[in-house]
C-alpha cells in the first residue's frame, strides 16, 4: 500500500467516538447531583441515573473505551495515515482540547483514590477545568461541524 491509498478512518470511528463522547457527557453530567434534582431520574427508564455510583463505574468504563479509541487513532495516524494526510487546524484545536479533557480526567481519578489527597482550591480547578474544556470541545466540535472544518486535509504535492 502506497501513501495516495491510505483510507480515513470509517464511518464506524465516527460514530464509535459521537456514542462515546455522548454517553461520558451523560455520566459525567451524573456525576453531579442534577438527575434526580431536576426529575430526569423520574422519566422512565432513566432511574438508574440517579445512582452517583453506577453513573461513575459507567464513566469509568467509558473512559476506558475513550482511552482505547485515542491510542487506535494515535496509532492509526503515525503510522498510516500521517502518510498522506496533515492535522488542519481545526484538528489541532480538538486534540489539544482532547487532550486537556483527559489531563483533567486522569487528575481526577487520582483525586479519587485513597491515599491521594489535593487542596479543596486545586480540586475545584481540576474539576471546572475538566467540565470546562469538555463544553469547549463540544461548542468546537459543533462549529467545526458547521463549518464544514475535517481533522485532517490532504498533503500538498509539495510534501508540506
Amino acid at each position: 500500500m502506497n501513501a495516495s491509498d491510505v483510507p480515513l478512518p470509517g464511518r464506524w470511528i465516527r460514530r464509535s467516538f459521537a456514542a462515546l463522547f455522548a454517553g461520558m457527557a451523560f455520566t459525567g453530567l451524573g456525576q453531579m447531583p442534577i438527575f434526580k434534582r431536576y426529575y430526569i431520574a423520574d422519566i422512565p427508564g432513566l432511574g438508574w441515573s440517579a445512582d452517583f455510583f453506577l453513573t461513575h463505574l459507567l464513566h469509568y468504563l467509558g473512559a476506558i473505551l475513550v482511552l482505547a479509541l485515542f491510542g487506535y487513532m494515535a496509532a492509526e495516524y503515525a503510522l498510516s495515515i500521517r502518510k498522506r494526510y496533515v492535522l488542519t487546524g481545526a484538528g489541532w484545536i480538538r486534540v489539544l482540547l482532547l487532550a486537556g479533557i483527559v489531563g483533567t480526567g486522569v487528575v481526577r481519578v487520582l483525586k479519587n483514590l485513597p491515599d491521594v489527597s489535593f487542596s479543596p482550591a486545586f480540586t475545584m480547578l481540576v474539576d471546572i477545568a475538566h467540565l470546562g474544556l469538555m463544553m469547549l470541545f463540544l461548542a468546537a466540535a459543533l462549529v467545526f461541524a458547521l463549518m464544514k472544518r475535517r481533522w485532517v486535509r490532504e498533503r500538498s504535492s509539495t510534501g508540506a
